[in-house]
This record gives structure tokens, C-alpha cells and sequence, in this order.
């Protein structure tokens, strides 16, 4: 009598949890750093900068902003100028958001990867983490826009959390989920209007939120 042969069923494997974050004004409100960090700017070259208006709309690279104040010529040495600055003037001002060490916990707690992926220059951006007591596991810094995207990709990111429509924009690029929150300069019709997934007040109600999308991914 002939056996039957067993073939298993070959089930897709489904890929770890990785959740990225943006760091200014997602995790980290930066507005009193980098205001303090601008005054370093005005004091060395004397250009005056609306620096209330600045900190309104963080979210462009640093060199985008300074294109406003400074001539193409001189933006590279006001980035360098500013950059000096940060370490010293602009960490220990800043604050973690509401939610923020918590929805870090949150991926982690899942078995998760947390990733921060930011516009930031990466020390800088490490230094905010440390400081703040946030432990990602990875940290992507000097990326915009669709350019997170491909990190995020990478990465194999299936969420990213932002507050800029340039976030939004970059969890496209990567097939990823937008997860949005209104702390930074975008209003909740702005990150809808933009292709928002999921729109949240503020990181506080991220975990609870993660936590529904990941039994909705294990079932």
C-alpha cells in the first residue's frame, strides 16, 4: 500500500514589529533647544532670525530654514555655526512629549524594534535620546521627507510615527502606516488631507493603539 506523503503547510512568515518615530515634536519638544541654538546664530553674525517663527514650523532639514535668513553662500557656514552651538545650548532645554517613553516601552514591551528616524543630524539627535532617557534600538538622522522612506524600508519598518506631512510622505514611500500626531506644526486636517493613517492628539494614546494593531496582526 502506497504512503501518503505529508507536505506542510507553508505559512508566510510574518516580518518582526518595527516601528519608527521622527524625533522633533514627536518625541521630543526641541522648540527651547533650538531657539537657544539660533540666539547662538544671531549673536555670532549679527542676521536677525524670527526665531518664534522658525521653532513654529520645525521639521525641514536645518539648511531649508536657513535658506530663509542667509544667502545660498552663507547657508553652509550658518549650519556649521549653529551645529557648534547645539550640544551645549540646545539639549538639556529640551523636553520628552507626553507619551513619548511609553510609546518606545510600548514597541519594546511587543518584542519589537523602535527606530528613530529624523531630519536631525544623527549625534545631535542621540544626544537628545540619552539625555531624555528614550533608548531606541536604532537612530537614522539627516533624512526627510520621502528620503525616510527608504530607510524606513530598509529597515522594514511596517509603522511610522510623525507629526509633519513630510512624515506622512515618507511612511508612504516605505509602505508603511502613517501614524500622525498633531504636537508639531500640522493640524489633524493637514496629516489627513495628506494621507494619515491614524491620527492621534499626542503619543499618549499610542500604546493603546499599538497594542490593538498588533493583535490585529497576529490574528
Amino acid at each position: 500500500m502506497a504512503s501518503t506523503i505529508q507536505h506542510p503547510v507553508h505559512q508566510p512568515v510574518q516580518q518582526p514589529l518595527t516601528v519608527g518615530f521622527d524625533l522633533d515634536m514627536t518625541l521630543v519638544d526641541s522648540r527651547p533647544g533650538i531657539a537657544a541654538a539660533y540666539r547662538v546664530v544671531v549673536a555670532e553674525t549679527g542676521v536677525p532670525i524670527d526665531i518664534d517663527l522658525v521653532v513654529s514650523r520645525l521639521g525641514p532639514p536645518l539648511e531649508a530654514e536657513l535658506a530663509n535668513w542667509f544667502p545660498a553662500a552663507e547657508v553652509p557656514a550658518a549650519a556649521d555655526l549653529y551645529r557648534a552651538a547645539y550640544p551645549d545650548h540646545a539639549i538639556a532645554p529640551s523636553t520628552a512629549l507626553a507619551g513619548a517613553r511609553e510609546s518606545v516601552a510600548a514597541v519594546r514591551a511587543l518584542g519589537g524594534r523602535a527606530i528613530v528616524v529624523t531630519a536631525k543630524n544623527e549625534p545631535h539627535a542621540k544626544l537628545h535620546l540619552s539625555y531624555l532617557g528614550i533608548e531606541p534600538d536604532t537612530v537614522i538622522g539627516s533624512l526627510w521627507a520621502e528620503a525616510k522612506g527608504e530607510a524606513l524600508r530598509e529597515q522594514g519598518a511596517q509603522v511610522y510615527v510623525g507629526d509633519h506631512i513630510g512624515d506622512v510622505r515618507g511612511a508612504r514611500v516605505a509602505g508603511a502606516l502613517s501614524v500622525a500626531v498633531t504636537t508639531g506644526p500640522c493640524d489633524a486636517a493637514e496629516l489627513r488631507t495628506a494621507g494619515a493613517d491614524v491620527v492621534l492628539e499626542d503619543l499618549t494614546g499610542f500604546p493603546a493603539w499599538l497594542s490593538a494593531f498588533a493583535a490585529d496582526r497576529a490574528a
